[in-house]
This record gives C-alpha cells, structure tokens and sequence, in this order.
C-alpha cells in the first residue's frame, strides 16, 4: 500500500512544488489535481518533473472543482477522456472523479452508465469520489447528481475522503462497509463536521483515520492512500512541510501498527 501526497495539498504552491515536497519527505509518489495550474494539465511537464524527483504519479484527479469549470474545456466528458489518457501515459492506476454537480443535468443524467463505459475501456480505475450537501446557516443544498452519497450508486470504484465525510456528518466506516471490496482509493483527511469542507491533518479531526487505516491493512486493501489535507494557512514553507510530514508520519505509523497485528499465515 502506498502513500502519496495530492498536489492540491501544497496550494497555494504550484504543482512542481508537490513533487519537491513529495521527494524531499519521502512519500511513495503523487496524485495529481488537475486545476489552473498549467504544469498540472500538461502530460509531459508532469513526466519530467516525476522522471527528475523520481517520484512516481499514482493517480490523475480530474478537474471537477467550480475553479476547474474551463480547464480541458467545458464538457465535462472530454474531461475524463483527457485524465484517462493522462493517466495511461503517466503509469497512474487511478482517475479520481467527482459526481456531477446537478446543474449539470445532461452529463449527471448519463453519469452512472458513462463511467462505466469509459471503466469498460481502460485498465485504469475510475474512483468516483464521496461529496456532502452544501451547508448556509440552518439550510442545506444537495449540489451533486444523481447522489453525493455515491455507495446509493452503483459504481466500479470509489474513493473514500474522510474530510468530505466530516461535513456530510456521516459515519465514514458505514460508508467504507457500504463500498466493499470496490474501495478502490483513499483521501485521507480529517474534519469537525464543520460545514466547510477542512481537509485537516490526520489526527486533529473527528474522523476515525486511525480506523480506517487498521482496516485497510485487515481487509488486504489493494489502492492507494493519498494525504490531501489543506496548507493554505501556513505561514511558511517549513510550516507546511511539517504539517506534510505529520500526515505521513501518522498514516505509516498506523498502517504499520495494524500490519504488526495481522495474523500470519
């Protein structure tokens, strides 16, 4: 099982910083967010940049964000066209993807079926990834179709994000009990169930990271577990590497504490 760091997690930072930061605390590879950054949607800047850190790409995410509406143009199936292709030619097992938002009525309509006819298509995993209801004050906005519960769904793969259960004030092991062996993927991530969507360090939160982490080990979990946490508020370069270090000193510590408590054959 290997550890990556999502590049949205050194934003503002750009993206090469990612895979410096990557190198330098010695993360198993990176998952890329593709969003405005312009070396984030370009193939072969990404493919120097993991050839010279030596630091592989693990996954592609595609750019599903209100700020990603007019990267890889606006359809939002050549989308995921261009991070599948991008992920085959950069050796990712993995397009992370979001559920449509629900103003988007044609693409959410055809969504379900869509995936899996572009899964039918390639090795790569299309991991469709859990969402929450927008929250104001006392009022509540379902903002993806056809559910931000994706498991009410039926998917290939998922990806589990512990922050996104912590706003959507879920219970993240039901969610991981309802996806099963189709886990495919991992954002780990902490929250309060705060309404904003806080991608805290592992540990800080509610969410049960270490749990999660025990039962990837006992269930024999074949993905990968990619640190997205937020370092916006950083007050320096050495601030945010510190909080980088601490989610991966925190997920390999656990992953290797449940592996010490699996029986061997």
């Amino acid at each position: 099982m290997r550890i990556a760091l999502s590049t949205a997690s050194v934003y503002p930072e750009s993206t090469a910083t990612a895979f410096e930061i990557a190198a330098r605390l010695g993360y198993d590879g990176v998952e890329v967010m593709v969003w405005t950054d312009p070396v984030s949607q370009d193939i072969e800047a990404l493919r120097r940049l993991s050839d010279y850190h030596g630091v592989p790409i693990l996954a592609v995410h595609a750019p599903c964000l209100l700020i990603t509406q007019r990267v890889w143009t606006t359809d939002p199936w050549t989308k995921l066209t261009r991070a599948r292709a991008a992920a085959e030619k950069l050796g990712a097992s993995t397009v992370v993807v979001h559920p449509p938002f629900r103003w988007q009525r044609q693409y959410a309509r055809g969504f379900v079926e869509g995936i899996w006819r572009m899964a039918d298509e390639t090795d790569v995993r299309f991991a469709v990834e859990n969402m929450y209801p927008w929250r104001y004050r006392d009022r509540e906005m379902l903002a993806y179709a056809p559910d931000w519960d994706v498991t009410n769904n039926d998917y290939r793969h998922f990806t589990i994000d512990l922050s996104h259960t912590a706003t959507a004030r879920t219970d993240a092991l039901d969610m991981v009990d309802r996806m099963g062996d189709r886990l495919g993927h991992v954002h780990l991530a902490d929250g309060r169930g705060s309404a904003k969507d806080e991608h805290l360090v592992p540990g800080r939160g509610t969410q049960p990271c270490a749990e999660l982490l025990a039962r990837l080990v006992r269930t024999g979990f074949d993905g990968h577990v990619v640190i997205e946490v937020n370092t916006r508020r950083a007050m320096s370069g050495a601030e945010r590497e510190a909080d980088l270090a601490e989610a991966l000193a925190f997920t390999r510590a656990h992953l290797s504490a449940a592996a010490v408590r699996v029986p061997r054959r």
